[in-house]
């Protein structure tokens, strides 16, 4: 700590990103990046932008960006007018957080959930209040309804459980809290949900986030977007044209636009991640592994008789990367992002190995 930090990062808890570890004969399995590459289409459309041009400045508005997503979304009635694009959806949470989270009254979300959210509001000095999820981890609506709330946000698929709250639920939610926004963070939802986008049309109040990072295999371009009516991307505008105008490069603007358009590659992609998911999944039941129902491109799993961080350790001793969190509730939990057949076998064989060598923890 310094004399010259303000009071407000004196009090700040970073939000910890997934390890990036430097290591040979690497299997990574520990930060939910696609194993599949990004979109041909997208890939030739940067380097067809590498040139001169890169001495100007990019659309300030991501104009063919915006332009695709409501072209993909116009059955339902989006435009784009209901689109803002952003550095990754974390920067889109973050301007979401500033420019529509009521600072007057406590906002919601889950206990368990994206851990960057408590981080926002250690920055926008928002108050918060953290609402149990049940027991198998479901997130239950009743507990957001009939209590003031100055926003509601949540991850479907949740993170980290990959549990989802189907559509008929999270509209339930929504419409039951019509004064407040409502963001529905759908960073894993094109693996086994159904998106929120088709209500927006209904709900001034709904806010959808998005990201380009796992569906579309785009983690390094830091691609996110939002979809909401008009009032509130106006908000996210005005925040965003106060603090970044130019927060895509061009070349995040044309790859993000290719992929987006780039249906086929998409399809076949987001296929192979279930089919590898529902492989794994079948994997660790076979070695006892309890595992909850996900709908996202990983798994949240636990062995009722090893401990959680040794197998973790374990796993690391052998060069898997699986991610392990350590708050109470989870503590016995690894997070394990679905890889491509033969990086899951290899964590398979690795944890029949381990199981078979440990000693019982509980």
């Amino acid at each position: 700590m310094s004399k010259f930090w303000s009071p407000v990062v004196s009090r700040l808890t970073p939000y910890t990103p997934g390890e990036q570890p430097k290591l040979s004969k690497l299997v990574k399995l520990n930060t939910n990046e696609n194993p599949y590459g990004p979109s041909p289409l997208a890939l030739a459309a940067m380097s067809a932008e590498l040139g001169d041009n890169l001495r100007l400045y990019p659309n300030p508005d991501a104009e063919p960006l915006k332009l695709a997503l409501a072209e993909q979304n116009a059955a339902h009635g989006i435009t784009p007018a209901h689109v803002f694009v952003g550095n990754g959806s974390d920067e889109v949470l973050a301007h979401a957080f500033q420019a529509l989270m009521q600072h007057e009254q406590a906002i919601l979300f889950p206990d368990i959930s994206y851990s960057f959210y408590p981080t926002y509001c250690g920055l926008y000095q928002i108050a918060h209040r953290m609402v149990p999820l049940a027991e198998d981890f479901t997130l239950r609506v009743d507990d957001y309804l009939n209590t003031p709330a100055g926003g509601i946000i949540f991850p479907n698929p949740n993170a980290p459980t990959g549990c989802l709250l189907l559509l008929d639920e999270v509209e339930r939610l929504v419409a039951g809290q019509p004064d407040c926004v409502v963001i529905v963070d759908e960073a894993y939802v094109d693996f086994g949900g159904d998106s929120a986008i088709p209500l927006v049309a209904r709900y001034p109040n709904l806010l959808v986030v998005q990201t380009l990072s796992k569906s579309r295999s785009l983690a390094g371009l830091r691609v996110g977007f939002a979809i909401g009516h008009p009032d509130l991307i106006t908000a996210l505008e005005r925040v965003k044209n106060s603090f970044n105008s130019y927060p895509l490069d061009r070349m995040a603007i044309v790859g993000a636009t290719a992929a987006i358009k780039d249906q086929a590659h998409f399809d076949k992609t987001r296929q192979a991640v279930i089919a590898s998911r529902e492989h794994l999944v079948g994997g660790l039941a076979a070695l006892g592994f309890d595992v909850l129902p996900s709908a996202a491109n990983f798994v949240f799993a636990r062995h009722p008789r090893h401990d959680g961080a040794k197998l973790a350790a374990r796993l690391r001793a052998d060069g898997i990367i699986v991610r392990h969190f350590g708050s109470a509730r989870i503590a016995q939990f690894l997070r394990i992002t679905v890889g491509t057949d033969e990086a899951c076998q290899a964590l398979l064989d690795a944890l029949q190995a381990h199981l078979e060598d440990m000693p019982v923890d509980f």
